[in-house]
């Protein structure tokens, strides 16, 4: 197994999506890249830990490997805003790539570059590249919150749109 950690905008919404994948055995939404130890979502949400909401993510990678991981990444989120996705204002919703060793370092530096000339997005990407440090686990009210609250507006309104890009794009490395 290997341990991918990304930054996307709300953990509820990149959880349910990489949840999706073909190879991903687990999904924790979390806290990384911030200052505070065991921080928790009140103190995230103030904006002075510099924690983003994050995920871990456990995968197979003779299923699924991690650039296949972070091109989804780069269609689902977007990359080109600075401490915000959609709604969600705050340097906690920033975009970022936790790398664990300098392999995967050299994938999410190849993998930004190509998405930012693919023409994907008008304007730069922004997501920043860092050494992971330590992941800190979200309360369990956040976890696998799209399967227990599906029926929610924000679950409904924001979360679906993206599992239906998800599908519509990537159908093929979706577990059934």
């Amino acid at each position: 197994m290997e341990t991918a950690t990304l930054a996307g905008g709300c953990f509820w919404c990149t959880e349910a999506i990489f949840k999706r994948i073909k190879g991903v055995v687990t999904v924790t939404s979390g806290y990384s890249g911030g200052e505070l130890k065991n921080p928790t979502y009140e103190k995230v949400s103030e904006g002075k830990t510099n924690h983003a909401e994050s995920i871990q993510i456990k995968f197979d990678p003779k299923v699924v490997s991690f650039e296949k991981i972070l091109e989804i990444f780069w269609h689902l989120i977007d990359p080109t805003t600075l401490n915000q996705q959609g709604a969600d204002v705050g340097t906690q919703y920033r975009s970022a790539i936790f790398y664990h060793n300098d392999i995967q370092k050299k994938i999410a530096q190849d993998s930004k570059e190509k998405a930012d000339k693919s023409g994907m997005y008008a304007a730069s990407i922004v997501t920043k590249i860092e050494p992971f440090e330590a992941f800190y686990p979200a309360e369990e009210y956040h976890q696998n919150y799209f399967e227990r609250n599906s029926s929610q507006p924000y679950c409904r309104l924001i979360i679906n749109p993206k599992i239906e890009k998800l599908i519509k794009g990537f159908g093929s490395v979706v577990k059934n």
